[in-house]
């Protein structure tokens, strides 16, 4: 949340129609070196058509893979069928955006994973997100 408030700040997401809630805490493991690492997905709801996933783990990284599945399941929980749902995952350090359309059979693409560590990548993910909240709202 260090690194996703203040984007979701200056990208306008704290305010109506956008909400903030979290979930129950889901947690996943992984090992590192011989060590157990446990991190869990934070689950924040903006809006139905779109959806937050933020993954915190302490001493190493979990990928974005960790994120996707979790955030498909609760993407295709909207009911409106008609109008594709978005997701934007995240682990501190990188960014993917998602689009889910359920005209028939349920299809999702994914934007290219962007990092706070590679060039405009940050203002990528500004941007994109202030586009996803024009396309919702």
């Amino acid at each position: 949340m260090v690194v996703l408030a203040p984007i979701l700040k200056i990208s306008g997401f704290y305010r109506p129609p956008f909400y903030l809630a979290a979930e129950k805490e889901i947690e996943i493991t992984s090992e590192d070196e011989g060590i157990i690492v446990r991190g869990k997905i934070d689950v924040l709801v903006f809006h139905p058509q779109f959806w937050v996933l933020v993954i915190e783990a302490k001493k190493a990284e979990f990928s974005l893979e960790a994120a996707i599945p979790q955030a498909l399941v609760y993407m295709l929980a909207n009911p409106d069928i008609d109008k594709p749902a978005y997701g934007f995952v995240t682990n501190g350090n990188e960014f993917q955006f998602l689009k889910l359309t359920r005209q028939g059979i349920p299809q999702y693409g994914r934007s290219y994973p962007l990092s706070i560590y590679r060039g405009d990548d940050i203002y990528s993910t500004v941007s994109g997100l202030r586009r996803l909240r024009e396309l919702v709202s």
